[in-house]
């Protein structure tokens, strides 16, 4: 899952900082930070390994796979962020905005233990409103944009925002099939 998704599955703010750091820390750092952040790390990565295991998410990266191959994944995660920041059933439209600014004051008050790379990124996610803006469209062709540019042999000329676009429908039917099962797992972690 993306930013969005992690942030919204993490039970407390220690946990929902290593819930956001963990892919900008390498494993055996883990043990450096306290227990509470160690814990949003582990239950990123098991987020995560749920999340590639599941049936629905496997079909859902059949539709970037023929435009970005390995990368599908990452792609499937920022649709996914799309239709969580859209779910309606889990919290309107104020109460994510609220939600995605408490993140943010959150991950400032543990500023100090955010890895450089994350503390580098995190003053774009705030100013675009990353957490929030994953509702819109063009947010979510933004934050595809910011996926291609990370990688080594993709172009912005990729076509994946298009094949978001074309397939929403069939992709809405993957989240809506995965997501509720995502977040009992998430619920049973801990």
């Amino acid at each position: 899952m993306n930013f969005l998704a992690h942030a919204y599955l993490s039970p407390t703010d220690g946990q929902l900082v290593g819930n956001m750091i963990a892919d900008f820390i390498r494993n055996r750092d883990r043990e450096n930070y306290p227990s509470e952040i160690q814990q949003g790390i582990k239950l990123h990565r098991a987020i995560d390994s749920f999340t590639d295991a599941h049936e629905s998410f496997r079909e859902a990266k059949k539709v970037f796979s023929p435009f970005v191959r390995l990368y599908a994944g990452a792609f499937v995660d920022v649709a996914f962020d799309y239709f969580l920041a859209n779910d309606s059933a889990i919290m309107n439209k104020d109460e994510w905005l609220g939600f995605s600014l408490a993140t943010y004051r959150t991950l400032h008050n543990h500023d100090e233990l955010l890895p450089d790379n994350f503390k580098r990124m995190l003053p774009y996610m705030e100013q675009d409103n990353w957490l929030f803006n994953y509702r819109h469209d063009w947010g979510i062709r933004h934050s595809m944009n910011n996926v291609l540019r990370k990688t080594k042999y993709l172009t912005l000329d990729t076509p994946v925002f298009d094949a978001f676009l074309t397939n929403k429908e069939s992709l809405k039917a993957a989240y809506d099939s995965f997501f509720p099962e995502l977040q009992s797992f998430a619920k049973s972690y801990y």
